[in-house]
């Protein structure tokens, strides 16, 4: 059954002292993950309330990964073009492609924009592509 508030049934939760703070920072990231990201002021107001502020870079962390911790238009903006796969022979149980294998990808074919990906070096330019796997 989907939650119709998930705030109200999040509150609890974390202000219950019995709680690990572990815990508390995983049902923040699932709110998180549900509503698609949340405001600053939204994520700051819980952070300080739970009193994670030592951990809190376990949450805002996350959007190195891609996911949408502070949904606004300036963090959307980064992300990757997918591949079409539809093409592509796939298992019965395994439909779905992670980013990181389009990445990884890119990566190997010296196609990743050095703007996104300022830390991976250049292969060099005699570099044929036949010595990855």
């Amino acid at each position: 059954q989907k939650v119709k508030d998930s705030m109200r049934v999040l509150l609890p939760v974390l202000l219950n002292k019995s709680h690990d703070s572990y815990d508390k920072i995983r049902a923040i990231l699932l709110y998180i993950f549900s509503t698609n990201g949340t405001t600053q002021e939204n994520l700051d107001k819980l952070i300080q309330n739970v009193q994670i502020e030592s951990d809190s870079d376990m949450i805002r962390n996350w959007k190195y990964l891609d996911v949408p911790v502070i949904s606004s238009s300036a963090s959307q903006q980064h992300k990757y073009l997918r591949r079409d796969r539809s093409s592509e022979e796939t298992f019965q149980l395994s439909r779905w492609t992670p980013v990181i294998k389009d990445v990884m990808e890119d990566a190997i074919e010296n196609k990743l924009n050095s703007k996104d990906w300022p830390y991976c070096s250049q292969c060099p330019p005699t570099w044929n592509g036949s010595g990855a796997v």
